[in-house]
C-alpha cells in the first residue's frame, strides 16, 4: 500500500469559523469549498484537514450529530517556542502553554472556535548513544528572516534562543538608528550589552554611561533603564532566556520573543 496524503476529517457546527482559525492561525489554504465542507491543505508536511458541518448527509447516520471533540490535532514543528510568541502576541486563543513532558516532548495547544484542540509538538534530539551529556551536543545556528524582530526604536536579531537549540541562556543583536530611544523598562535577569558599532547611552537611576564599541555593560536584573543611540550602533546582548520586561506603573510583563 502507498498512502500519498493523509487527511483527517473534523465535524463542526461552523465551518467558517474553524476555516477562518485555520488559515489565519496555521498556515492553511483553502482548496476546495462548498456550503458546509472546506478542505484545507499546507505546502508542507501538514495533515490535510476536511470540516464538515455537522448534520450533513456524507457522515453515517450514527456520526451525523458528533462534532470533533475528544480529538487532538498534532502537528509535529520546529522552534516551537517562537511559534507560541508569534501566535501569542496574533492573539490565538492559547489554552495549554507552552511545557515540557518528561519523555521529552514540548507542546502548547490552541482551541479554535468549535472546540477543536490543536497542539504544536516539538520533540527532544533522540539519543545518539553518548552518556546524555547535552554539553556534547553541538549546534551552528544561521538567523533566518523569521528571526527578526523591529519595534519603532530598534531591530532585534535572534542569535541563540530555547526555540534555537540552547538550554538556558539567549544572545541576540540590536541595531539602533541615530537619535533613537528606547521605552523605560526593567529586565527580569542579568543581561550583558556588548557594543560594537557606535555608542549607546544608558541611563539608571538619574546616571548615564556612554557604552562605545568594543565596550561592554552590565546591567542587573529589575534596573530600570533607558537606552539611547547618539548614533547608529549596533549591540550583543546575552541573557537568561526566561528573563521578562516590566514597564514602570504598568501592570504585568512581556516576554522577549527574541530570546524565546
Amino acid at each position: 500500500m502507498h498512502v500519498s496524503a493523509s487527511t483527517i476529517s473534523l465535524t463542526v457546527a461552523d465551518v467558517d469559523a474553524s476555516r477562518d482559525f485555520f488559515l489565519t492561525h496555521l498556515g492553511y489554504q483553502v482548496a476546495l469549498a462548498d456550503d458546509g465542507f472546506c478542505s484545507l491543505t499546507r505546502e508542507d508536511a501538514g495533515v490535510d484537514i476536511v470540516l464538515l458541518r455537522k448534520g450533513t448527509e456524507v457522515l453515517p447516520a450514527e456520526q451525523r450529530d458528533r462534532e470533533a471533540g475528544g480529538l487532538i490535532v498534532a502537528l509535529t514543528v520546529s522552534r516551537l517556542a517562537a511559534e507560541e510568541a508569534r501566535l501569542r502576541d496574533a492573539g490565538a486563543p492559547i489554552t495549554m502553554p507552552l511545557r515540557e513532558e518528561p519523555w521529552g516532548e514540548r507542546l502548547f495547544q490552541l482551541t479554535d472556535p468549535n472546540g477543536v484542540v490543536v497542539q504544536l509538538v516539538e520533540w527532544a534530539v533522540p539519543d545518539d548513544g553518548t552518556d546524555g551529556n547535552e554539553g556534547t551536543v553541538v549546534r551552528v545556528i544561521t538567523p533566518s528572516a523569521d528571526d527578526v524582530t523591529s519595534s519603532p526604536n530598534a531591530t532585534m536579531t535572534r542569535l541563540a534562543a530555547p526555540s534555537l537549540g540552547s538550554a538556558e541562556l539567549s544572545t541576540w543583536t540590536v541595531t539602533m538608528e541615530a537619535g533613537a530611544t528606547g521605552p523605560e523598562h526593567s529586565i527580569s535577569r542579568e543581561q550583558v550589552w556588548t557594543v560594537t558599532v557606535g555608542a549607546l547611552e544608558v541611563t539608571c537611576d538619574g546616571r548615564t554611561e556612554k557604552v562605545l564599541a568594543g565596550q561592554s555593560l552590565i546591567l542587573p536584573p529589575a534596573l530600570v533603564r533607558r537606552i539611547h543611540a547618539p548614533e547608529r550602533a549596533e549591540a550583543h546582548v546575552a541573557m537568561r532566556s526566561d528573563g521578562v520586561a516590566s514597564v514602570p506603573g504598568s501592570e504585568g510583563t512581556r516576554e522577549l520573543p527574541w530570546a524565546r
